[in-house]
């Protein structure tokens, strides 16, 4: 029987290798996966690297690679708002494709309601209808300002509050995809009947508010400062707000005449 023996210094320069199949998440002594790990591997648009800079187009692409089933079923999930839609809808992997694109669409759907309900209305008064191109402004400047500006400007305060529980990503999904149910209630919204209108816009800013509340209020309790929470109450007046304003400029033509109950607040669009 032969032996063969190790070169005992070149075994001691190696050392010994070992090597993880735990991903990315760290774990803590006891062999359990530490609840802060895996921040950076769940989607989350904070202090996680990407490929190439923030100017390259690679730098966004894994933030809007998702398809459109998932969107469609994310923006179907805000209508019945049971379940955490961060943690359980989007499996802690939100995006930016569904929000950026829910928001254009409601400017879209916004614009064209109203021009066409406003059209018909003068084509059978027999008056004629300029298209008024100053509402698309007003919609992308209110829809955009709210949908980003203030998520935007509630993630830096909570930042600097201390809670860094949401990135900005997250921030971002949750009002992107509030704003889906005000997709179907701009069609509806044409019909000449100012009472159903107002139903369809207190209809549409309840589940909307209560989404953005019951995803956004657990966040707020997490900051030391109790008068954080506080912000709640700030964030359903704004939301009522949009919504008010979505029905004064965009919900208040009429087809020819009234029909039921006559409009409390009327907006700018004649009568017609």
């Amino acid at each position: 029987m032969s032996y063969t023996s190790l070169d005992t210094e070149d075994r001691t320069e190696r050392g010994l290798e070992f090597k993880s199949f735990l991903g990315t998440e760290t774990q803590n002594n006891a062999g359990r996966v530490s609840p802060n790990a895996g921040a950076s591997s769940r989607g989350y648009l904070r202090d996680q690297p990407q490929p190439g800079g923030f100017w390259t187009v690679e730098y966004y692409q894994p933030y809007f690679d998702v398809d459109t089933k998932t969107v469609l079923m994310r923006c179907y999930s805000t209508l019945l708002p049971k379940t955490d839609f961060i943690a359980d809808v989007c499996d802690s992997k939100p995006d930016m494709y569904g929000p950026f694109w829910t928001l254009t669409t409601v400017i879209f759907f916004l614009f064209v309601t109203t021009s066409l309900a406003s059209s018909i209305a003068s084509y059978l008064s027999d008056k004629p209808y300029d298209y008024d191109f100053t509402l698309l402004s007003v919609s992308v400047g209110m829809v955009y300002t709210y949908g980003l500006g203030v998520p935007l400007a509630l993630w830096a305060t909570l930042r600097y509050l201390g809670v860094q529980d949401w990135g900005l990503l997250e921030w971002w999904a949750v009002w992107g995809y509030s704003f889906a149910v005000w997709i179907p209630v701009s069609l509806l919204c044409i019909a000449p009947i100012p009472l159903l209108r107002w139903i369809l816009v207190g209809l549409a800013a309840g589940i909307s508010g209560y989404f953005l509340l019951r995803n956004v209020y657990p966040v707020l309790t997490l900051a030391e400062a109790k008068a954080t929470r506080l912000l709640a109450i700030l964030i359903g007046v704004v939301h009522l707000g949009i919504a008010l304003s979505f029905k004064i400029m965009f919900f208040s033509y009429y087809i020819v005449k009234e029909v039921g109950v006559p409009d409390p607040i009327p907006g700018d669009k004649p009568t017609m």
